[in-house]
């Protein structure tokens, strides 16, 4: 098969799996982003995320990962719904976490797509990420034409906007590049602006230390004091930065069943939340991306803003 029909063939494919978009960049060393994440760590601004600085390398230079690496294949696989948790329920969740962990379901989604583009050419070498291991998966996305980083430092795409989980296709085929598309946020700075801990320390950077998503999931401290008074019930993640982005009216509502927000998590209460035990977070969290923060980190989230209610 011809590389452009390949490439389209990819394409096709990806849509047809699910895939909201489908681009592809060249494999090169990633120059210019390695200064940027060379600086934003000098910052201290990943906080305890220790991971960020191993394997520098890795995550800068795709054939570090993948031998003989010509390509990285990059999806928008959409996750947008609407907010659903119990009207009576001061505590919220980020929209991503609604249903079933998005690892799972779509490494399983591009290892099918793996095997059908098997069918279309010769053996190659390749790997799949799915948020896990050393990629600048937002980079990526934007060399491959499909979003920008915006001023929240999130990818955003013009025709759906940012509710996306993106993941890739790191391989040794050689395909037909797309081009960057330009940053679009213009002179806006709601995400900025409406950021309650001030994360958003300039357009572009986020400062993890004050980001309740970061807080809320990765750090495993006693939660800062000072920013208590900000948190307004987020418990697991954090959505506002996206919810006020004029970019999201684009947003389409998902249709993948296994992101839909269970029954039970649906109508847990407040006192539901409070009370919720070990065996139960994991039995209802088993299959979710919530298990991320542990029993004892989502109870320490609930329980530092229980005075609220």
């Amino acid at each position: 098969m011809l590389k452009s029909e390949l490439t389209r063939y990819i394409k096709q494919t990806a849509k047809d799996r699910g895939f909201s978009f489908c681009g592809i960049a060249e494999a090169v060393f990633l120059d210019e982003e390695s200064v940027k994440l060379k600086k934003w760590l000098e910052q201290g601004f990943h906080g305890e995320m220790g991971y960020m600085e191993n394997n520098y390398e890795k995550r800068t230079d795709p054939q570090k990962l993948v031998r003989n690496a010509r390509s990285v294949i990059t999806f928008l696989y959409n996750y947008s719904a609407p907010r659903e948790m119990a009207d009576d329920c001061h505590f919220k969740i980020s929209k991503y976490a609604y249903g079933e962990d998005y690892h799972h379901v779509i490494r399983n989604k591009l290892y099918q797509l793996v095997d059908e583009i098997k069918t279309k050419t010769d053996d190659f070498d390749f790997r799949v990420f799915v948020d896990s291991a050393p990629v600048m998966e937002k980079v990526w996305a934007q060399r491959s034409g499909l979003g920008w980083l915006g001023k929240n430092t999130c990818l955003i795409n013009r025709e759906m906007g940012s509710w996306l989980f993106i993941c890739e296709i790191i391989c040794s085929l050689e395909l037909n590049y797309d081009q960057p598309l330009p940053e679009s946020c213009g002179v806006c700075t709601r995400c900025i602006d409406a950021c309650p801990t001030g994360a958003l320390t300039e357009p572009f950077v986020l400062d993890s230390n004050r980001c309740i998503s970061y807080l809320t999931i990765e750090f495993r401290d006693a939660l800062p004091s000072k920013l208590k008074e900000h948190f307004d019930g987020w418990i697991f993640g954090c959505d506002i930065c996206q919810d006020v982005c004029p970019w999201n009216r684009f947003s389409k509502p998902h249709q993948e069943p296994l992101f839909n927000l269970p029954e039970e998590i649906r109508n847990m209460n407040n006192k539901d939340w409070q009370q919720l035990t070990e065996p139960d977070f994991k039995r209802i969290f088993k299959n979710s991306a919530i298990k991320r923060t542990r029993y004892d980190g989502l109870m320490r989230n609930i329980e530092f803003q229980s005075d609220k209610l």
